[in-house]
């Protein structure tokens, strides 16, 4: 049962370029997983379904990695660095929580010109975003993508489509540095992470092709609004527990 809904949690964050970390990580809570369990977990589910979006978005050239590279290379050192630090549960739960739910308010309001072409990204912009979003990644155990992908369409540095092309990437080398960092902190992944993860990238495979091929810009816009809220509300539901 545990498999099915890590599947249907990728397929969801698939269709918008997300890896799912966030419901990775409630999920656990509801399920009860030991907390030295839960951050390394999620980020191996994360590399898993990003690994194949990434893929994906890539052999269709989805992805500017000339935008992608100063905000990817900013956020690794501070994602090891975030990483390092363990956190009290329902310090992160709440924090993340409250975080993600005021993205996704942004989103459902924002004006219909933000589903217009994008402008083009300061250097020392996508340099700040990078490092503080990569922090963020490493301290929380999310990939990054749910708080890179509301500013980048907040500023119109990328349209929600060239958002979800860039969150995979972006999510597959956060995840995999803030796993270094998590496994260097005495954490380590549950026994059953093979199992979970064949049902992540099944849910990413499913997810990533209906993304890419039946969601508008307007769309998808309003899926990662659901998304972030829906996962924002578990966070501060579990936090309150």
């Amino acid at each position: 049962m545990l498999t099915v809904c890590f599947a249907v949690i990728s397929l969801l964050y698939a269709t918008v370029g997300q890896a799912g970390g966030t419901a990775f990580l409630a999920l656990m809570a509801f399920a009860s997983f030991p907390s030295n369990e839960m951050r390394p977990t999620a980020l191996l589910l994360n590399i898993v379904a990003a690994a194949y979006s990434t893929w994906l978005f890539n052999r269709g050239r989805h992805i500017d990695w000339t935008k992608l590279k100063p905000l990817l290379i900013a956020s690794l050192p501070t994602t090891l660095a975030g990483a390092s630090i363990v956190l009290k549960e329902d310090i992160y739960h709440m924090v993340t929580g409250i975080v993600l739910l005021i993205a996704a308010v942004v989103l459902m309001i924002g004006r219909s010109n933000r589903d217009a072409p994008d402008r083009a990204t300061p250097l020392w912009a996508a340099i700040s975003t990078g490092a503080g979003v990569g922090f963020i990644s490493g301290l929380t155990g999310v990939g990054g993508g749910v708080f890179l992908a509301p500013i980048l369409v907040g500023l119109r540095w990328a349209s929600p489509k060239q958002a979800a092309a860039l969150s995979a990437p972006f999510i597959l080398g956060n995840s995999t540095v803030g796993l270094v960092g998590a496994l260097y902190a005495g954490q380590a992944p549950s026994s059953q992470t093979w199992l979970y993860a064949l049902g992540a990238l099944a849910g990413a495979t499913i997810g990533t092709t209906i993304g890419l091929r039946w969601l508008s810009q307007t769309a998808t816009r309003f899926i990662l609004a659901a998304v972030l809220g829906s996962a924002g509300a578990q966070l501060v539901v579990v936090a309150a527990r």
